[in-house]
């Protein structure tokens, strides 16, 4: 079945947040919401997700799912403000969260207090797992490679791919993050290409080059013919020397520790501190 996909782009950080949702029931999702944060000032902001709420209440939606594909690297999710202002609405993300958080829990040296056990999110989703978006099928994907927690959301004739693939001019995503692995990315994608042909693909960022218009839907069929890296039939050991040479050219994600620290609490900032203020670490010589 069919379902209805609108987009929310920010260029600031060049990511697309998805609203998707049942036309019969009017029974939605919203996949990898953007908080808007201002490096500079510490400061955040909800301009990104009240967009998204605005086109809910125009299209009578009731929001069952906030959704996130893996941990961002790039921008901070908004899934506590947007389920604040959602009744009943659930977060959740792909299981291997557990092995991101663990990954991370060192760098940060975020002490006992901090759980690697996923809680802070509703749910978990396990490969394969099933569940109905109104009368709309959907099955649960791991696609692990540019993280561990990587999690493909297959939603009738849609995939949300998350990182895991850009647009055909664009190629892959980059597997130099705690975790990543090029092998297991080029395997993942594979899955993702084994939908049919006319599978329409939902991606999470656009970089728009050769200065092109911003894009973020393709399709399998599109993917498997032009996609730089991993079109034309590409061998898993080529796509591998290919990824981890470009992976070793390429600096950090601008918003990479702000971003880590607060999507691996699913969107929570680390608890205030005496004054009231909640603060973040930067590790030195860590990344």
């Amino acid at each position: 079945m069919s379902v209805i996909v609108e987009t929310v782009f920010d260029e600031s950080t060049n990511t697309a947040s998805h609203l998707a949702w049942d036309s019969d029931t009017r029974k939605a999702m919203i996949l990898d919401s953007v908080l808007d944060f201002d490096h500079k000032s510490g400061r955040t902001s909800c301009e990104s997700a009240d967009h998204l709420l605005q086109l809910v209440r125009k299209h009578d939606l009731t929001v069952e799912w906030i959704l996130e594909t893996h941990a961002h690297a790039d921008h901070l999710t908004a899934a506590p403000y947007l389920k604040s202002k959602l009744d009943g609405a659930r977060t959740a993300i792909g299981s291997r969260i557990c092995e991101v958080q663990h990954a991370f829990e060192d760098v940060f040296n975020l002490g006992a207090e901090f759980r690697t056990n996923g809680d802070q999110f509703d749910h978990l989703f396990e490969d394969g797992e099933r569940f109905m978006l109104g009368s709309v099928s959907c099955e649960v994907m791991n696609t692990p490679g540019h993280t561990p927690a990587c999690t493909t959301y297959v939603v009738g004739d849609a995939a949300f791919v998350g990182d895991t693939l850009f647009m055909p001019d664009f190629g892959t995503a980059r597997c130099d993050f705690p975790g990543g692995d090029a092998r297991e990315l080029y395997q993942s994608i594979h899955r993702i290409l084994s939908l049919p042909d006319e599978t329409r693909l939902f991606l999470c960022h656009d970089y728009a080059p050769g200065g092109r218009e911003f894009a973020w839907e393709t399709t399998v069929a599109r993917q498997k013919a032009d996609n730089i890296h991993i079109g034309g039939g590409t061998t898993e050991d080529a796509f591998v020397e290919m990824r981890e040479t470009r992976d070793k050219t390429l600096s950090m994600p601008a918003l990479i520790i702000p971003s880590v620290q607060v999507n691996i609490r699913a969107g929570d900032f680390p608890s205030p501190e005496g004054n009231g203020i909640s603060y973040l670490k930067v590790p030195l010589n860590a990344l």
